[in-house]
């Protein structure tokens, strides 16, 4: 029986050794100084509070690095609370706008150009509704995030075609529409625009001919692809992780495995920046069996990032974001589609982080309605208002009145009309008295 299985045991050892010998020693890396050491952490500290707070039951692929990016190019237009609870919900703290900067423009410059084989673009944009930026704002988005800016008409019907096809063109294909008609809101002020595009191939590839349909979970089946080869490794009671590398070992994936008996929901408690640099910490030999993927989620942002500390920015009458635009805005919406692709040769990943501002009016308080009915009698006077001298003194008691109007004769009565439309900010026609808020009538912005 031996004799038999020697060939086989001979031939997985010569395969194992000339994979391990593709392994990656010393792979380029990024310097940080101790500041931007701090800023990383706190910010991976956001990655998992960010996913902790938006996964389900279902398949879902986020990016935190986008959120960052989009949210950053706007805290340089935030003031006071606003821009203190972008900074704390990002992990950034005590940070000023220049250093998160600084920090931001650093790791777009050297994050494209750590790996030749590993492709890594991070794009901006803001498109604006015929509005313009305030002068150093435009300036900090372009010296820091390189982002473009473009003024267009959001009612023209090719604004929503023309962001999509940016998103399309800025994740090379993967994203191929960010709004429709009932996601566009034409009367937003303007639209930023952060895309993160990833696609490496593995240096340790997947052999195709030893991929299989597996049960997963017990329920289903899916095609596993398997590689056995020394690869970093972690283990604890509660998980297993393995890291696999793409090109020169720049980057790489980490694959955190609930124990047998443990779920995520048991991980989840322990995953922050602590956990994050424990790992990685030496290889071992690993027999690893991963699914194909291909998975696309959309979120809504706005309760997600209210809960994580910034509500002020999605309220109109709390949002101090006064160094954006001409005019004060707020965070009307803010959303993320996000996609990957993972197969035997490597992975291929986008996302797109949009945020919508809209003009924000202080609405205040209800307004008090007094009711004046002069149906008595009653004075009238007429005198100039500088000097308050009166000019004409009288009153009105109807017994003489000249204006009534003769017995017999029918009073002209008034063309009845309807009354205007009133439509909310999706282009939707209400029915009924609107609640308190921002509506379009007559071609016109009203609040009430």
């Amino acid at each position: 029986m031996i004799k038999k299985l020697l060939p086989l045991l001979t031939a997985t050892l010569l395969t194992f050794t000339a994979q391990a010998q593709d392994f990656p020693e010393t792979p380029k890396s990024i310097e940080l100084n101790l500041q931007e050491q701090a800023l990383m952490k706190g910010n991976n500290d956001f990655a998992f509070r960010l996913f902790r707070s938006v996964r389900n039951d279902n398949d879902l692929i986020v990016s935190p690095l986008s959120i960052t990016y989009a949210l950053g190019m706007l805290n340089n237009g935030a003031a006071g609370i606003t821009r203190q609870e972008i900074c704390q919900t990002l992990g950034f703290n005590e940070a000023d706008a220049d250093e998160i900067n600084n920090f931001c423009k650093k790791m777009h410059t050297e994050l494209s150009a750590l790996d030749e084989q590993t492709k890594v673009m991070i794009s901006n944009a803001i498109f604006l509704n015929e509005c313009n930026l305030l002068p150093d704002f435009e300036q900090k988005a372009h010296d820091y995030y390189d982002a473009t800016t473009e003024t267009r008409n959001f009612g023209d019907g090719e604004t929503m075609n023309a962001i999509n096809q940016w998103g399309c063109d800025h994740t090379m294909g993967m994203i191929p529409s960010i709004f429709d008609e009932l996601t566009f809101n034409p009367f937003a002020t303007s639209y930023l625009l952060n895309a993160v595009y990833f696609k490496g191939l593995w240096t340790l590839k997947f052999d195709k001919n030893e991929t299989q349909d597996e049960l997963f979970d017990g329920t289903i089946t899916v095609p596993m692809m398997h590689l056995l080869n020394d690869l970093p490794y972690y283990e604890n009671a509660t998980f297993q992780a393995v890291s696999l590398p793409y090109g020169t070992g720049a980057y790489q994936m980490t694959v955190i495995l609930p124990r047998e008996g443990k779920s995520i929901s048991d991980i989840l408690p322990q995953t922050n920046s602590e956990m994050w640099q424990e790992l990685y910490t030496h290889l071992e030999t690993v027999d690893v069996k991963l699914p194909r993927l291909d998975i696309t989620t959309q979120l809504n942002l706005v309760e997600t990032m209210s809960a994580l500390g910034m509500p002020s920015a999605f309220n109109a009458e709390t949002a101090n974001i006064p160094n954006f635009c001409s005019t004060p805005q707020y965070i009307s919406n803010m959303g993320q589609v996000a996609k990957i692709k993972l197969d035997e040769d490597g992975t291929e990943a986008a996302a797109i982080t949009w945020i919508e501002c809209t003009e924000a009016i202080s609405i205040g308080d209800e307004p008090v309605t007094y009711e004046f009915h002069a149906n008595r009698p009653f004075l009238y006077v007429i005198s100039e208002q500088s000097t308050g001298v009166i000019l004409f003194i009288g009153q009105f008691t109807g017994k003489n009145a000249t204006g009534n109007i003769p017995s017999g004769v029918k009073a002209p009565t008034r063309e009845k009309t309807e009354p205007s439309a009133v439509y909310d900010l999706s282009g939707r026609r209400l029915k009924g008295r609107p609640a308190k808020g921002f509506y379009i009538s007559d071609g016109r912005k009203i609040i009430r």
